[in-house]
């Protein structure tokens, strides 16, 4: 009995010791048994974007900045030439030779760092053709990164290099710091929209967050040192009817009641001042901030024409947002998303490409890039703490790093310069018939409806709102213009709607008026204007070719009838 027992037992031991066996083969079988193996139920796991990582925010990044050098170098295209080419109002040529002479007469670094620019390095015989050229490879390379969405740093320091030596002779400059950060968005060569072996830098994602900390404190506190209006609410009383270009939506912003001006102002300054500091407050907060300044900036582009500069200043905004947050633009199950989605599951499977030499210096660059930018952000914060704050200055050559702000005073009343042309042999002659010129979108014909070109920008049409704050002695580009007018010059009348000498002989004077502009009230102005006005005096008295001839020589301007 006692032997049958024991084998019974032997028996039972052997058939779990073979169960045991059969079911860890089973479980062995279904379990992942190699890195491969546990990153692909990784991938199949992780099907939702996770915190914390910023490869989409670069495309989305990279493409907004090259939309906004694609517009700007457009505008340059379609500009330069009639502003600042052979034959411009204010020749870049004559500037460049002014600060040659300023350094002692020679192109050397000294004269490259007055003035950054490669038009140093190029045949200044024809000027326009180099200035058109700047202009076309920049909008080929713009259009390239906003279509693919895809860009390296040699295409990113191009188009930087290509934008200064613009600014350097009369440009924006607030895009020349946020093309320089998005070089540091990018690979060196890679021209993938998802470099596995390049994840964006938190460091250069924070450099842009520091951007529209920058942007939006300068801009809040010249306010608050500037203008009373501002402390006693009422800037928005004045500001769409007041500011550079209006837009039809200026106007019916401007009859809003008096208690929605107060809040507007309220809430500039609560955008401004405090929602910045949000940045630093952790991701959800961060984002509040980043969604709050991009719907003020849309504010902004509807109801007034400012260039590309509020379409500019969303840009650091969006590096509020990690790829989580950024996934819905992205299509699902392919593309950038699925490879990002793709890298997640890779790294929470803990299988990460081995750091190579070039991942190791490119970190290397990225703390470099914190560092400069902190060193340079030294005296721009001094700035901002100083009651003698400056607006839209840099510090450094290459303007790097800048100081920002934005209608530190507000004009309460609007003055327009209205160029005009008459025919009659005697200006002084109170039956001569003067006949007006019309800019591009600047208001001039009472009926005109204003205009909405944003984030395009007729630059000619700025100026001359600037030019009615002065007089022509302190801005004499516009006798510049009355010249050209005098000669029916094509270049400078491509800048304006309506030439009303168009086909018929070249006017014999020409003269500018100044008058004070107010919106209509709806239903209660003169049927179908936009616009009433009334006349302050004569901007400049009339002008004709023989008069200007020795004004133009004395500036070394090429006089018009030539």
């Amino acid at each position: 009995m006692a032997s049958h027992s024991e084998s019974s037992e032997s028996t039972l031991r052997k058939r779990r010791v073979e169960t045991k066996k059969t079911t860890t083969t089973h479980s062995d079988d279904n379990t992942p048994n190699n890195e491969e193996d546990t990153c692909k139920a990784k991938k199949q796991e992780l099907v939702t974007l996770q915190t914390g990582t910023y490869w989409l925010t670069r495309i989305v990044l990279l493409r907004s900045i090259a939309f906004i050098y694609f517009i700007a170098f457009t505008v340059a295209y379609n500009q330069n030439k009639q502003l600042i080419g052979e034959r411009g109002l204010l020749p870049c040529k004559d500037y460049l030779l002014s600060v040659k002479r300023y350094v002692g007469g020679k192109i050397d670094m000294s004269a490259f760092a007055y003035t950054p620019s490669i038009l140093w390095f190029l045949d200044w015989t024809d000027m326009d053709a180099n200035l058109d050229g700047i202009a076309l490879v920049g909008m080929a390379l713009s259009g390239f990164v906003l279509l693919t969405g895809t860009a390296n740093m040699i295409i990113m320091a191009m188009l930087w290099v290509l934008y200064h030596s613009l600014v350097s002779v009369g440009q924006i400059c607030q895009l020349l710091e946020t093309g320089f950060l998005g070089i540091f968005l990018c690979p060196v060569w890679s021209l993938s929209q998802v470099p596995p072996r390049c994840p964006p830098s938190l460091i250069s994602i924070w450099t842009f967050r520091w951007l529209i900390v920058r942007i939006m404190l300068g801009a809040g506190l010249i306010k608050i040192r500037g203008d009373r209006c501002w402390r006693d609410l009422t800037c928005m009383d004045y500001h769409y009817e007041t500011q550079p270009v209006p837009n039809p939506m200026s106007y019916y912003m401007h009859q809003s009641p008096w208690w929605f001006h107060r809040f507007e102002v309220l809430s500039n300054h609560f955008i401004e001042l405090i929602v910045p500091l949000f940045t630093f407050l952790g991701r959800r907060m961060c984002m509040v901030n980043g969604t709050l300044q991009i719907v003020f900036q849309v504010t902004l582009i509807v109801s007034g024409n400012l260039s590309f500069l509020n379409w500019l200043t969303i840009i650091p905004s969006l590096a509020c947002f990690d790829d989580a947050s950024l996934g819905f633009l992205f299509s699902s199950g392919r593309g950038a998303k699925q490879a990002v989605l793709n890298l997640q599951a890779e790294e929470a499977a803990g299988w990460t490409p081995k750091p190579t030499r070039g991942m190791l210096f490119r970190r290397v660059v990225n703390v470099a890039l914190g560092v400069l930018i902190g060193y340079l952000s030294v005296p721009v914060v001094l700035n901002l703490l100083s009651s003698k704050q400056v607006m839209n200055t840099s510090f450094d050559p290459l303007r790097i790093v800048n100081t920002y702000g934005a209608f530190g005073s507000i004009t309460k009343e609007r003055t327009e310069v209205i160029l005009q042309g008459t025919m009659n042999e005697d200006p002084k002659d109170p039956e001569a018939v003067w006949e007006e010129y019309q800019f591009l979108c600047k208001p001039g014909e009472l009926t005109r409806r204003p205009c909405l070109i944003s984030p395009y920008h007729y630059r000619l049409d700025w100026l001359m709102w600037f030019a009615a704050f002065q007089t022509y002695e302190q801005s004499e580009w516009v006798i510049h213009i009355a010249g050209r007018l005098l000669a029916n010059d094509t270049s400078i009348l491509s800048l304006m709607e309506y030439n009303p000498f168009q086909g018929r002989d070249n006017p014999r004077w020409v003269r500018g008026e100044h008058f004070k502009y107010r919106f209509t009230l709806p239903g209660s102005g003169p049927q179908g204007k936009w616009w009433v006005r009334k006349r302050i005096g004569a901007y400049f008295p009339a002008v004709d070719l023989v008069a200007l001839r020795g004004y133009f020589k004395s500036r070394n301007w090429p006089h018009p009838d030539l």
